[in-house]
Parts: structure tokens; C-alpha cells; sequence
């Protein structure tokens, strides 16, 4: 029976069904900042659904399944306490919680229940369940960015980090960062590397706010803001162009575009950079795998895989040249002219 027997199967498929309720349940207690509420002791559910408005037999009931799964502990009788587990919960510039936060809005988790759609008919289940597309939905819900913006934070502070230590620019003059958003990346490296430039690129509502990164990081006098469209051009000249978590978002059409925009705006000697998730091949586990089918359900990007990015530099007249992994998923993806 491939290594093991039909009831063993049974129980682990049971297990990754069941596993499917935790995920609200995780979201339901990072919405109400429970492993705050017992940070500096167990709280009983009569204390933690005053304070966190909720009422105490539904709260009771949560708690108690995520402390089936060790998160959180029930220490005496309608009492909880933190775990390892909860404390990943906490506020704070490491935690999880605006992550968890951001499996808890409905419509993202509605357009994942509704991932047979796509797979039918190839387009993006949030748009049929909603009738837009996600960044549509998210500029007609602010609360819903602000927990979108809090989360991807949280991950791109991660990836920028691996980022700025694991390439070296040594060398490197110009930097243009594409679909750069606040700076926080030019901010990182302008400051690890003193005789470099940088262009921080993207669109000219959201390119302003960088001033103040910048300006908080003391490297404002070597960084510009341009603003504008990537579909359209990019600035020129750049001896390294970062595209951090950015190809991701589109399907291969608008992703060679973007790239096709920057080999004929870089210097002859120019480098692009390509920081996404790189897919391993096989039934390897990877994380990436996983963020692949959010992007499948929401958008019209992707993950991919190196043979695929390989193919999609040379569409846009570039080799892929090495690849550097990072933390997690993430990955540098390197091109050079052909």
C-alpha cells in the first residue's frame, strides 16, 4: 500500500482536512489579541472575553481547540496560559499576527474555497466571488489594507534583510529599485553600501512616502524618487535593477514586459535582480508552493519555478546568470544581457 496501510492514509488525510478549521481559529484569536491578553499570565475566559469584547462560551470553545493543537494551554478549568506557539502571536515587529490576521478576512479565504472556479475556467476565484480584482478590493476597504500592508511588512522586512546580506553590490554605483514602494530596501542597502545611488521607482502616489524612509535613515542625499508606470519604462542607466516580490504578481505577458522595459533602460554591463520565491522541482516541500496557490486563487501572477524564470529572461534578451537563496521561500533570481 505505498509504504503504509489504507487506515493510515485515512487518519492523515482526516488530519489535513481537520487541519483546514484551525486556520480561522488562528485568525479569530490574532483579530482579538489573545496571546497579548495572557503575555504575563493565564487569564481565565471570563477575563479574556471582557477584555477582548467577545462572549465567554464561544471564546471558550475557540480557545480550547487551538489549545488541542498547542496553541495556547488550558491550565485549569476554563484557564489559559501562553505557548511557544501563541507567543508567535503577540504584537510586535516579529510577529506573526498581522499574518494570521490576513487569513482571517472572508473574501481571500472565500476565493480560496472557490479555487475549482479557477481551475476551470483560469481566472482568479477573488474575482468571481467578488466581482473586482485584490487591489481593487483593497483600495475600497482601507481596514482590510491596513491588515494586508501590516502583514506583507512583516514578510517583505524579512526578505529585505536576507536580501542586504546575502548579494553583494560592492562595486555598484546605480540602483534601481523597481516597484520600490516606501525605500525601506534602497534605505537597507544605501546604508550598508556608501558610494552607492539609488532610484527608488513605482508609482508616483505611493513613491512619495520613501522621503521620509530615507530621510530616517540619513541617505536621502544619495536616493531619487521617480514616479511612474513599469509597463511603460523604467528609469535608465542602472547598473542593478531590483525587482523584490514584484514578477510574482503578474502572469508572464506583463512580467516579460517589465523585464523587456528594464534590458532597454540598463547600462551594457547591468544586472537585474529578481527576488521572489524560485520553485524547487519534484514533491520537495517549499513554502513557495504554498504562496503559489494564493497567487492562483487572487491574482493573475505566479510563482516559478528557475527552468521558468529562465524562459521568461529570455524573452526579454537576458540570461538567467545564478541564483541565491534566502530566507524562506524567497530567492535572487539573477539576469544578465544575452
Amino acid at each position: 500500500m505505498r509504504g503504509g496501510s489504507v487506515v493510515d492514509a485515512q487518519r492523515r488525510m482526516t488530519e489535513i482536512l481537520n487541519g483546514a478549521v484551525l486556520v480561522p481559529l488562528v485568525a479569530v484569536a490574532a483579530e482579538l489579541g489573545l496571546a497579548d491578553l495572557v503575555a504575563d499570565g493565564p487569564r481565565t475566559v471570563a477575563e479574556l472575553a471582557q477584555r477582548s469584547g467577545s462572549l465567554p462560551d464561544p471564546l471558550y470553545r475557540v480557545l480550547r481547540g487551538l489549545a488541542a493543537a498547542g496553541i495556547f494551554q488550558e491550565t485549569a478549568s476554563r484557564t489559559f496560559a501562553a505557548t511557544e506557539l501563541s507567543d508567535t502571536l503577540r504584537s510586535g515587529a516579529d510577529s506573526v499576527r498581522a499574518l494570521a490576521r490576513l487569513w482571517g478576512i472572508s473574501e481571500r479565504t472565500s476565493a480560496l474555497g472557490h479555487l475549482g472556479d479557477t481551475v476551470r475556467t483560469g481566472t482568479p476565484a477573488f474575482e468571481s466571488v467578488t466581482g473586482t480584482d485584490w487591489w481593487s478590493h483593497l483600495a475600497n476597504h482601507p481596514e482590510q489594507a491596513a491588515v494586508f500592508n501590516d502583514a506583507m511588512g512583516y514578510q517583505v522586512r524579512r526578505v529585505h534583510d536576507a536580501t542586504v546580506s546575502g548579494y553583494d553590490l560592492s562595486g555598484v554605483r546605480r540602483l534601481v529599485d523597481v516597484g520600490g514602494g516606501r525605500g525601506y530596501l534602497a534605505a537597507a542597502l544605501l546604508r550598508r553600501y556608501p558610494e552607492l545611488t539609488a532610484v527608488i521607482f513605482d508609482q508616483r502616489a505611493v513613491v512619495g512616502e520613501a522621503e521620509r524612509v530615507l530621510d530616517e535613515a540619513g541617505v536621502a542625499d544619495r536616493a531619487e524618487l521617480v514616479g511612474g508606470d513599469f509597463f511603460d519604462a523604467v528609469p535608465e542607466g542602472g547598473d542593478v535593477y531590483v525587482l523584490s516580490r514584484i514578477l510574482h504578481d503578474w502572469d508572464d505577458e506583463r512580467a516579460g514586459l517589465i523585464l523587456r522595459n528594464i534590458r532597454k533602460a540598463m547600462a551594457p554591463q547591468g544586472r537585474v535582480l529578481v527576488v521572489d520565491a524560485a520553485l524547487t522541482e519534484g514533491n520537495h516541500p517549499d513554502d513557495g508552493k504554498v504562496m503559489d496557490i494564493v497567487m492562483l486563487a487572487l491574482h493573475p501572477g505566479r510563482e516559478r519555478t528557475l527552468a521558468e524564470f529562465g524562459a521568461l529572461f529570455a524573452t526579454a534578451g537576458l540570461h538567467h546568470a545564478d541564483t541565491l537563496a534566502l530566507h524562506g521561500a524567497a530567492s535572487i533570481v539573477v539576469g544578465v544581457p544575452v
